[in-house]
C-alpha cells in the first residue's frame, strides 16, 4: 500500500520561506510522477507544481513559477516544494500526490495516491 504524508508546513510572514516534504512509502516511487496541489476553504483543489519521474522535468502554475522549486529524490523517496519569497494568497492546504502514469498533468482527477496536507499560512 502506498501512503503519502507530508510535512513542513507552518505559519511565516511575507517574503520568507518553507520547505515542504513528502515521504512516500512503498518500492515503486521511482516510477511516480509527483505533484503538489493545494486548497482554501470553499475552493476547488488548485495544482501547484509536478515532477516527473526521474525529477528531470518539472513543471508549475503560472503563479509560483520562480518563487516555489519542486524536486523528486528517488534515493529517499520523498518529494519537496521548496517555497520562497511566500504571498499571503499562498496560504492553503498543501497536499502531496503519486501517479503511476508517466505525464505531468494539472489536472487532480490522474493523481492515484494523496497525503492529508499540510498548512500553509502567509500573513502579510
Amino acid at each position: 500500500q502506498v501512503r503519502l504524508v507530508e510535512s513542513g508546513g507552518g505559519l511565516v510572514q511575507a517574503g520568507g520561506s518553507l520547505r515542504l516534504s513528502c515521504a512516500v512509502s512503498g518500492r515503486t516511487f521511482s516510477s511516480y510522477t509527483m505533484a503538489w496541489f493545494r486548497q482554501t476553504p470553499g475552493k476547488e483543489r488548485e495544482f501547484v507544481a509536478a515532477v516527473a519521474r526521474t525529477g528531470g522535468s518539472t513543471y508549475y502554475r503560472d503563479s509560483v513559477k520562480g518563487r516555489f522549486t519542486i524536486s523528486k529524490d528517488n534515493a529517499k523517496n520523498t518529494v519537496y516544494l521548496q517555497m520562497n519569497n511566500l504571498r499571503p494568497d499562498d496560504t492553503a492546504v498543501y497536499y502531496c500526490a503519486g501517479d503511476r502514469g508517466a505525464t505531468m498533468t494539472s489536472r487532480s482527477g490522474p493523481y492515484e495516491y494523496w497525503g492529508r496536507g499540510t498548512q500553509v499560512t502567509v500573513s502579510s
